[in-house]
């Protein structure tokens, strides 16, 4: 059964995914990041610029398949076109079609109260599926800018 994680409190959803994202690598993990159009054109754009000497791998949801499987690091609306299912990371509002094939699942949440509202959603059909949930409150945690 799929992992299933909250990170509440998130001040910067793409920078704070940005981060998630460059932990997950340092251990091994592959990803798959998932959200709107809007938000995934920053994070591609935020993954490009993380820090001075940093680069993270990464492909956008419709690059050609032998890039999509080379890459670390995918983002995009259709988790069809996902070639690894390690991680997933869901930015989005709503619960990401085919989370089940993942072997874990973050749900990135900020203060705004209507991502905060969506959430909540999101746990309850969690929930109510029987999936366990860890909770991680960032607010109790500090962040380098």
């Amino acid at each position: 059964m799929t992992e299933v994680a909250f990170h509440f409190n998130a001040p910067d959803s793409t920078a704070y995914t940005c981060r998630l994202v460059r932990k997950a690598l340092s251990k091994g993990a592959k990803v798959v990041v998932t959200g709107d159009t809007a938000q995934l054109l920053q994070l591609d754009t935020d993954l490009w610029s993380i820090g001075e000497f940093d680069f993270l791998p990464h492909c956008k949801g419709n690059a050609a398949p032998e890039v999509l499987a080379a890459s670390p690091v995918v983002l995009t609306q259709a988790l069809s076109r996902a070639p690894h299912h390690h991680v997933l990371v869901n930015l989005g509002a709503q619960v990401p079609l085919g989370f089940e094939r993942f072997e874990r699942l973050v749900e990135v949440v900020t203060l705004d109260a209507d991502n905060r509202e969506q959430a909540r959603q999101r746990w309850k059909h969690y929930a109510d599926r029987g999936y366990a949930i860890q909770r991680h409150d960032l607010k109790l945690k500090e962040f380098p800018q």
